[in-house]
C-alpha cells in the first residue's frame, strides 16, 4: 500500500502545473499498491488519467478509477478527508463519459452520462458538487449535439 500522504503530495503535484512529475510521483504511487488497496487505486487512477498523453490511455485510466470505486467504502476513504465513497461516482461517470464522447463513442457517453446523472443526488452543495453537476450538465449538451449530428 501507498501512503497516503504521498498520495495527496503527487496529487498536489498534478494540480499544481508540474504534470510530469506528478505522473511520475503518481505512477509510483500506482506502483506501490496492491490490487485490494482499491480506495488508494480509485484515488490514484483518477488523477492519472488527467495526465495521459493520449486519449485512449486517459479512457484507460478513467475506466480503471471507476471499476476500482466499485469496491470503496467511506471509512477507505476518510484518511483524505473524502467522507462519502459514493460522492466520487458522479465524477468519475463525468470523466469516462467525456473520454468516450471525444473518443466519438456516443453511446457509451450516453451511457456514463446517464449513470452520473443517477446518483447526483449524493452530491454535496458545495463548490465541488456544483463543479460536478455543471460537467455533467456540458456533457448532457454535448452528448445532445452529437446524437444530433
Amino acid at each position: 500500500m501507498a501512503d497516503w500522504d504521498e498520495v495527496v503530495a503527487a496529487v498536489g503535484l498534478a494540480l499544481g502545473g508540474d504534470r510530469e512529475e506528478g505522473l511520475r510521483v503518481l505512477t509510483a504511487c500506482w506502483e506501490a499498491t496492491e490490487g485490494s488497496d482499491h480506495a488508494q487505486r480509485c484515488v490514484i487512477a483518477h488523477y492519472l488519467a488527467d495526465l495521459q498523453p493520449t486519449l485512449d490511455d486517459e479512457v484507460g485510466w478513467d475506466r480503471t478509477a471507476l471499476t476500482e470505486h466499485a469496491e470503496v467504502a467511506d471509512a477507505d476513504l476518510a484518511p483524505v478527508g473524502i467522507t462519502s465513497a459514493a460522492a466520487m461516482a458522479p465524477s468519475l461517470h463525468l470523466n469516462l463519459g467525456d473520454g468516450y464522447l471525444r473518443q466519438g463513442r456516443v453511446a457509451d457517453a450516453e451511457a456514463q452520462l446517464a449513470v452520473g446523472l443517477q446518483v447526483l443526488d449524493v452530491l454535496p452543495t458545495d463548490g465541488y458538487g456544483t463543479m460536478v453537476r455543471g460537467g455533467l450538465e456540458r456533457l448532457r449538451s454535448r452528448v445532445q449535439e452529437a446524437r444530433n449530428r
